[in-house]
């Protein structure tokens, strides 16, 4: 296995070697020892591809304040599709009341859509609306009223859900994020971030875990492999 003297920068886009810098999710395989990559299989797929959103979009000031997080995404990973739905929907609820108002159009179809699958993956009564949702919604009432007439007709299958539309969410909301006339949209981003991976955590059972810090030495162990006795 490749080893070297220092973590590598964090900086945008893939690349192909920790010599040539490093994302977030490529450092994130750095550490928990696997395949140099950013789509490890250490992380759940949809929060890994939250996690490079917000590293490309984060100016290039701001991206190094994202490097604690890494080490608290390692091993968060499952197959429940409820999963992808939840951080989607985290996404959009954050995303839909500063967001330019095309993106707010998507943002709130999206609410409903995480809402109704939901419903169908957990066995909620049809209809429900967590206060979250509720409130998200309420920031832009004209465009919430439409994205429900939208989808009054409308069913997406679980499956297709994941593949499809969960992705194109959390794209969107980070974008939507990345565009809005706010202060700090780059400490927005790492919020959203980081309250992800604080939630994912919470449904993996590891929120009073510690994660080692984001030093070379506290991970020499997953990325060093012992001599052989």
């Amino acid at each position: 296995m490749q080893t070297f003297d220092a973590l590598p920068m964090l900086g945008r886009g893939k690349h192909r070697n920790p010599k040539k810098g490093a994302c977030f999710m490529e450092l994130a395989s750095f550490l928990a020892g696997e395949r140099w990559s950013d789509h490890p299989v250490c992380t759940h797929p949809l929060l890994a591809m939250l996690a490079r959103a917000v590293n490309d979009l984060t100016s290039d000031e701001s991206r190094p304040q994202l490097a604690p997080l890494i080490p608290s995404v390692i091993g968060l990973t499952s197959e429940d599709p409820a999963w992808d739905v939840r951080i989607a929907l985290r996404a959009a609820r954050t995303a839909i009341a500063i967001s330019p108002a095309d993106r707010q159009q998507t943002l709130a179809v999206a609410i409903y859509g995480c809402e109704r699958m939901l419903d169908e993956l957990e066995g909620r009564p049809s209809g429900t609306l967590e206060p979250a949702s509720v409130a998200a919604l309420a920031s832009v009432p004209r465009t919430a009223e439409w994205a429900r007439r939208f989808l009054a007709d409308t069913h997406v299958k679980p499956r297709r859900f994941v593949r499809d539309a969960a992705p194109s969410v959390v794209s969107t909301a980070v974008q939507g994020i990345s565009e809005a006339f706010v202060p700090d949209a780059d400490g927005r981003l790492r919020e959203l971030l980081a309250a992800t991976v604080a939630e994912v955590r919470g449904w993996a059972g590891r929120v009073d875990e510690d994660t080692a810090p984001l030093v070379r030495e506290a991970w020499e162990p997953v990325v060093r492999p012992a001599p052989a006795v």
